[in-house]
């Protein structure tokens, strides 16, 4: 089969295609004939520029959609033939690996791209608006980065859950096309002033959660744009800032809640736990029709290096996506 991997070189993803044997699903697990597979930014930046180049291929791809074709051990509760998403291991192949307890059912309303472009990005948001950031109707939030994958599905999440949300983006068409989707308001921007907008978006209180999808540049920004008992979620440094300072009063007298996002350290029986609480809480409203990705463009597997160019230039609004061949 055929697998695309990913290093760094000169602090810049790359991605190659290779051949290896198909894999074989261990105990626990599902293998799944990749149909589509969604690009996700953290995985490109993680290491660029942050923990130097990589010389080792690694299997890319951390989320895709298909159909199981083999069944690891004590797996139950699924079929051969079973349409299936989920988080995967080298998602960028023919033939990818999920445990068993991270699938979830394909809804027969979504495309194989709709559903690729969904385990990941929606499960970490669905950690950081309601497993984490308890986010409660009527409520105020505040998303950085706003026309990212993760961003849009923190708009789209939010607005289901009946929060009023504030975004921001460097782009005004962007923002302009996030209005269609119920964001409430839309400040333009790519650095931390935006502080005094969302105060007075919100008579002067803060808002209830902010989700930084930016880095440390906003971080302190993010902070005083809190309420009283406001939760801040970081979920990533695009910025490539992996760092900044704690306004210590802030936090003490607005008795402020700080916490990050991430599955690096989180053992296999912690995240299935999110899947189960996800597939309760906001799976169904994939099935009936009430949410769906926002998919901006769609690339056959073959130009997935192209499909990356894309993704670094920053002209995209949403979720970029690979399709396999039928």
């Amino acid at each position: 089969m055929q697998f695309w991997g990913i290093r760094f070189e000169g602090g810049k993803p790359k991605l190659e295609p290779r051949e290896a044997a198909q894999p074989a699903p261990g105990k626990g697990e599902v293998l799944v004939r990749v149909r589509a597979a969604s690009l996700n930014r953290g995985e490109f930046i993680a290491r660029a520029g942050l923990h130097g180049d990589t010389v080792e291929l690694k299997p890319a791809g951390a989320e895709a959609a298909g159909e199981i074709v083999a069944l690891g051990e004590g797996v139950a509760g699924w079929r051969i033939g079973d349409r299936v998403m989920g988080r995967a291991r080298g998602g960028f192949a023919d033939y990818s690996v999920i445990d068993a307890r991270e699938a979830m059912t394909k809804p027969d309303a979504l495309s194989w791209e709709e559903a690729a472009a969904i385990p990941l990005v929606f499960l970490v948001v669905y950690d950081m608006l309601v497993a984490q950031g308890h986010l409660a109707r009527d409520e105020w939030l505040l998303v950085t980065g706003i026309s990212s994958g993760v961003g849009v599905a923190a708009l789209q999440t939010g607005k289901l859950l009946g929060a009023r949300v504030i975004g921001t983006s460097g782009s005004a068409a962007k923002l302009e096309r996030l209005r269609a989707l119920g964001l409430d308001v839309a400040l333009q921007t790519r650095s931390g002033d935006f502080v005094d907008d969302v105060l007075k978006a919100t008579g002067g209180r803060g808002v209830d959660l902010a989700v930084n999808t930016v880095g440390g540049s906003v971080f302190s920004a993010c902070m005083r744009a809190l309420a009283f008992q406001g939760r801040l979620a970081t979920v990533g440094y695009i910025d490539g800032v992996a760092a900044s300072e704690i306004d210590l009063d802030a936090l003490h007298a607005k008795r402020l809640h700080l916490f990050g996002v991430s599955n690096k350290l989180r053992n296999a029986a912690q995240r299935a736990e999110t899947v189960a609480g996800f597939k309760r809480d906001i799976l169904p409203a994939f099935a009936e029709g009430r949410l769906r990705p926002l998919i901006d463009r769609v690339f056959p597997v073959a130009e997935l290096p192209s499909a990356l160019d894309y993704m670094e230039s920053n002209a995209h609004l949403g979720k970029i996506v690979a399709r396999w061949p039928d």
